[in-house]
């Protein structure tokens, strides 16, 4: 094994921002939705509409990262070892078999986690962004008249899209627990230092 920068700062900032604001635009948008009483509605709404353009600054300055580092190419889908993969989170990470993949500084995540990462990062993410920006601009929807002002649908959209992005993390969470130890995966994502074979 061997010591490797994996992840710079702006990754690990970028990855951590990223995982508390969408918590906390789950937590608010739940109370909104009158699940629960934390903050009280009107402080909901304010904080989850402050965390939503928090967010999308966020990402715009991740997608320039992406752009200017050529790390966009880490979620160029490949399905070379898919079914290796698929097999080992199915059934080999129970048997403790090896892990199909190994980590480098060129491919940082395995085919699975490629289109996973594509999957919200173009359809999940743009679903919330664009929704949720129907839902902010709703009352100007309703005064032009808009085909686009039924809350109904857009209230469906964005909660489904949200519980995908809730179950996401929690997949996420649990699978960072299966590294070479329990910690290994989230120490690296605080450290940008992982142990990789040589």
């Amino acid at each position: 094994m061997k010591q490797v920068m994996l992840y710079s700062v702006f990754n690990r900032f970028w990855h951590w921002m990223q995982a508390i604001l969408i918590i906390i635009l789950a937590i608010t948008g739940m109370e909104v939705h009158g699940n629960f009483n934390i903050f009280g509605f009107e402080d909901a709404v304010a904080i989850h509409n402050f965390s939503a353009w928090s967010l999308l600054i966020l990402i715009a300055f991740a997608i320039f990262w992406h752009i200017t580092t050529g790390q966009w190419r880490q979620y160029i889908p490949t399905s070379k070892m898919l079914t290796e993969m698929l097999e080992y989170y199915l059934i080999g990470i129970f048997r403790n078999a090896p892990h199909p993949t190994k980590k480098s500084e060129l491919s940082k995540l395995n085919p699975l986690q490629r289109l996973t990462y594509l999957f919200i990062k173009i359809l999940a993410l743009p679903v919330q962004i664009v929704t949720g920006a129907l839902y902010y601009y709703y009352n100007n929807l309703v005064a032009a008249d808009s085909a686009f002002a039924n809350l109904e649908w857009i209230a469906v959209v964005h909660t489904i899209s949200s519980y995908s992005l809730i179950m996401f993390i929690i997949i996420h969470v649990y699978l960072t627990t299966t590294g070479h130890t329990l910690t290994s995966n989230i120490k690296a994502m605080i450290t940008g230092w992982e142990e990789i074979d040589e």
